[in-house]
């Protein structure tokens, strides 16, 4: 708003105001008087947009957007530890270890939560965000545990998430103004479900089942189905009685929380490289813009759209063209049910 109010143009407004019989040349009494005070309230002019700018929840960052979205009772959501499965071996077979003994890999180190099944545990990393999601393989007991032979990192249980991004707090924010919760309405399901650490997007199918019911499907934090586990906390926080009222849901509603459907997609296609790039290189970025591009349309599309995959494929560094697109073995769209989001399978790039 302030951006036209200039050092320059201060100054010379200032020195506009200075009687024209007095020297207000660069160098002059008057002017090096000026000049000081001209920058000065540059800087005031600057920080009165920066005022502007963070008092608004559409401009503000930060601090100054926390104190906004507070006012209405939206938070910023902490980074949350991931929860993965541990599989511990002996000798010749599965063992069980000790609960809360730790184990490394890595830089991250978890400890054990509680007990699966025979030699199968859950395991909660120490270090709260998204890195906990990452590794698999091999852990490092940090103490000695008996008869311990072999441990292994594996299934993603509940995804860790970073600290919610000013973009994430902001459209979480503006969801619930322009579509608030009343008496357990659909954005009530959605706003109960996005509330629980590890959980990325919900779709709501109410009356799925007849009068009370409400199904509503879950993918985690990385946009991927959710877990057993995931839609065991969900529910618990929901519905844990069927009907009785005992969590979010209100009395009479059955609600019932599952996972999203994954719907596999294969892509391949015939490339044309450019100068100094390889086919593996092509074909390993292209795979990344498309986990990207996946995460971005979970829920928010009917349809796997061959234009849109034939655009990523196009503005993939190393494609000057491409021919055959095929998506699951056909040229034509690939149509999405409500409850499934898109799940990268195999990508094929030949020349």
């Amino acid at each position: 708003m302030f951006e036209d109010q200039t050092y320059g143009t201060i100054l010379a407004r200032m020195l506009a105001r200075v009687p024209d019989d007095i020297d207000k040349r660069e160098g002059s009494i008057i002017y090096d008087a000026i000049a000081p005070s001209a920058r000065e309230a540059e800087l005031l002019y600057q920080a009165l947009d920066d005022v502007l700018s963070m008092s608004s929840v559409l401009t503000a960052s930060g601090d100054y957007l926390d104190l906004l979205t507070a006012e209405h009772g939206t938070y910023r959501q902490d980074a949350t530890k991931a929860q993965r499965e541990g599989v511990f071996y002996g000798t010749d077979t599965l063992i069980d270890v000790p609960i809360g003994s730790r184990y490394g890999i890595g830089l991250l180190s978890y400890f054990v939560v509680s007990k699966l099944k025979t030699g199968h545990f859950v395991l909660e990393c120490e270090q709260a965000g998204s890195a906990g999601n990452e590794l698999f393989g091999a852990l490092l007991p940090l103490a000695f545990v008996q008869d311990l032979v072999r441990a292994e990192l594996t299934t993603v249980l509940i995804p860790g998430e970073d600290m919610e991004s000013d973009d994430a707090l902001r459209g979480r924010y503006l969801d619930a103004r322009q579509n608030p919760g009343t008496s357990g309405n659909k954005a009530d399901y959605r706003r109960w479900a996005l509330d629980m650490p590890g959980v990325g997007a919900v779709q709501v199918f109410p009356l799925w089942a007849g009068a009370g019911t409400v199904k509503v499907v879950l993918v985690d934090a990385d946009m991927l189905p959710a877990s057993a586990a995931l839609v065991a906390e969900v529910q618990a926080y929901i519905d844990p009685v069927p009907g009785q009222g005992e969590g979010q849901a209100p009395i009479g509603a059955t609600v019932t929380v599952a996972a999203a459907q994954a719907k596999t997609i294969n892509v391949a296609a015939t490339v044309v490289l450019a100068s100094g790039y390889t086919l593996q290189g092509v074909n390993d970025a292209f795979k990344g813009r498309l986990e990207t591009w996946r995460k971005g349309v979970a829920f928010q599309m009917t349809y796997i759209s061959a234009a849109a995959i034939g655009a990523l494929l196009l503005g993939t560094d190393g494609v000057l063209d491409h021919t055959g697109l095929q998506l699951n073995g056909g040229t034509a769209n690939v149509a999405l049910a409500a409850d499934e989001v898109p799940v990268i399978g195999t990508v094929t790039l030949g020349v």
